[in-house]
């Protein structure tokens, strides 16, 4: 079972390294390791499981956050509706990803971003767009195309960083994080 140790520090310099493509058929250990990124993913979102496993929550994952410089990233979003019972997910693997299109409207997380790979507080806005479009390939190979709005267009853009070597931090201005705030919407 993956556990939050596993995945690499942003000290670590292969999370500065740029993901090469991936080519199909996936192979067995691509196959696993998207599994178990799911996995992971799913159970750090359910308070019970991440207190009995110690995960640390996050809703997306790239490959090279484990160590493997290939570009593909997994996205789990909770989906639960308010006033039921159980916890509800989407799931979203996409292999070779690509930005096809933006919205000129540009937001940032009002709490701020996180990252798995990030282990510490970090003060400011990372500007994103707050709606996109991405295509990609799916497990089999066949082309898809996603629209994606408001949390999973930031929670996309943010693992597609990670695919070209790029952490939510690189986005800060260190001597002034707040920078722009008034001409993005908080989200």
């Amino acid at each position: 079972m993956l556990k939050t140790k596993d995945i690499l520090d942003e000290k670590d310099k292969r999370l500065r390294q740029i993901s090469k493509e991936v080519e199909f058929p996936l192979t067995k250990k691509d196959k696993d390791l998207i599994d178990t990124m799911i996995k992971y993913l799913h159970d750090s979102q359910i308070d019970e499981l991440s207190e009995k496993y110690d995960l640390r929550p996050g809703m997306g994952m790239s490959a090279i956050q484990l160590g493997v410089a290939k570009r593909y990233f997994v996205v789990v979003l909770e989906t639960t509706e308010e006033g039921q019972e159980e916890k509800t997910f989407e799931t979203y693997i996409l292999i070779n990803p690509k930005m096809i299109s933006n919205s000129v409207e540009k937001i940032y997380v009002t709490d701020g971003e996180g990252c798995l790979s990030v282990n510490r507080p970090v003060e400011g806005i990372v500007p994103r767009y707050a709606r996109v479009t991405f295509e990609a390939y799916d497990e089999e190979g066949r082309k898809i195309q996603i629209r994606a709005r408001e949390e999973l267009a930031v929670c996309f853009q943010h693992e597609l960083d990670h695919l070209n070597g790029i952490l939510f931090v690189d986005h800060i201005d260190p001597k002034n994080p707040f920078k722009n705030k008034d001409s993005m919407r908080a989200i």
